[in-house]
């Protein structure tokens, strides 16, 4: 006897329901109430007495089962949607080669399907999730311009074919808006020159969530908190930028405290690089006139409505925003009315009696001197700077203990002190 075909591999509901069809072929029931049991029709039920009195217990079986769908992609369809992947598509997620495969091919292919080829082909791997630290999860904001998540993305943005750049971006925390701009390093005059941008797309937001980067916050510690030796606060320029335009600047203790602008650039860290890849970008102008066009369609799609109506942004109206994001130094003005900013000399023009002016480096480039809100004219001065005093020196200016000839230790005499003479 054959073992094997004593085995029937069957589901928990066909099991079920086959206990209760035997019940039916030994009248222990009717078709009407196995009907009412199984939530079927009198006539299902008589088909699926029929067959198992015909075929035995097999005949529970769906007829379906192991044999591939009437709606399925052919073959020829597969090989070409694979090739067209393996030339073009190599390395992009199964969401977003399906997205390009629609726009640039007209290849209409679910990301699902496309997930399990690739899979099947060794193209694609399954990603193991971590497990992730327990946080206490923060609600978004209720109006849009409440607050506005910032940070510069440092990623291999161009693939090799072009320099390093930085994103800076920023992301409205009620909405996921996002707007950014790529620049050759982050410091003060990126995010300077990306919240100018921000705030005359959209307005002044009413804070910013960023980390402890130096050019964001002084991170040296305090040597005195309390009143009445408190340390005086030290800005650096973007903070005191911010101040001017009424931001509140909220600093994050760790990465995922501002989780919401990591997650987007980790996204466009993915679908960003392939479409410059397809575009081949390679120039910091080029990925800025790429990210111009590609903002806009990224946030129809992923922008969520903020819960509350309204807008918090305010509108710069009476506020000179190439004076406020500038890099303002201040500087002693000399006897012979001379500066020394960043080791150049620079000889002051007009006539002032002001001890200290303040040197504005604004964002196109262009510098001035000012002493107050006057403007002072000024040129550059070539050769060498002047020499600095050197610093003093913190020897002690009398020698300590007795002059070599000197009597006046002349019996004295104490436990410890120096010997004197007999």
């Amino acid at each position: 006897m054959d073992k094997a075909k004593d085995i029937l591999m069957i589901k928990a509901r066909e099991l079920k329901r086959l206990q209760i069809i035997h019940k039916v072929i030994e009248h222990e029931i009717n078709q009407q109430q196995a009907a009412g049991y199984l939530d079927l029709s009198d006539r299902q039920v008589r088909r699926i007495v029929k067959r198992i009195r015909e075929e035995g217990d097999e005949g529970i079986i769906h007829r379906l089962r192991n044999r591939p769908s009437c709606h399925r992609i052919g073959q020829e369809i597969r090989r070409k949607i694979i090739d067209i992947y393996r030339r073009t598509y190599e390395g992009f997620g199964p969401t977003l080669a399906s997205e390009k495969m629609r726009e640039r091919d007209k290849i209409k292919v679910c990301d699902e399907t496309l997930r399990l080829w690739l899979m099947e082909e060794g193209l694609w791997q399954v990603r193991r999730q971590r497990r992730e630290k327990s946080r206490s999860w923060r609600e978004r904001k209720g109006h849009l311009g409440e607050m506005v998540q910032m940070d510069g993305s440092h990623h291999d943005w161009l693939e090799g074919r072009g320099p390093k750049l930085v994103l800076m971006g920023y992301i409205d925390d009620a909405t996921g808006r996002i707007h950014g701009k790529f620049y050759d390093y982050e410091g003060t005059q990126p995010a300077m020159g990306s919240l100018k941008e921000y705030i005359i797309k959209y307005g002044i937001p009413r804070s910013i969530y960023l980390d402890k980067h130096s050019a964001y916050k002084y991170n040296r510690p305090q040597r005195y908190k309390d009143w009445p030796f408190r340390d005086k606060e030290e800005l650096t320029q973007f903070a005191r930028a911010c101040r001017q335009l009424g931001i509140e600047l909220i600093y994050a203790h760790s990465p995922q405290a501002k989780g919401r602008v990591e997650r987007v650039f980790e996204t466009l860290q993915d679908r960003l690089v392939k479409e410059m890849r397809l575009e081949g970008v390679e120039t910091l102008q080029g990925a800025n006139k790429l990210l111009k066009r590609y903002l806009p369609v990224f946030n129809n799609k992923f922008v969520v409505g903020a819960k509350e109506p309204g807008d918090y942004h305010r509108l710069a109206k009476n506020m000179d925003l190439n004076e406020i994001l500038s890099v303002q130094t201040e500087h002693v003005l000399r006897n012979d009315r001379t500066v020394i900013h960043e080791k150049r000399l620079y000889q002051v023009l007009n006539r002032t009696r002001a001890e200290k002016v303040i040197v504005h480096e604004y964002l196109n480039g262009r510098m001035a001197i000012k002493n107050g809100r006057e403007s002072l004219g000024y040129r550059p001065l070539e050769g060498p700077l002047p020499r600095l005093r050197p610093k003093r020196s913190m020897k002690p200016r009398y020698r300590l203990g007795s002059p070599k000839g000197s009597y006046w230790r002349d019996g004295f005499k104490l436990r410890g002190s120096l010997p004197t003479r007999n």
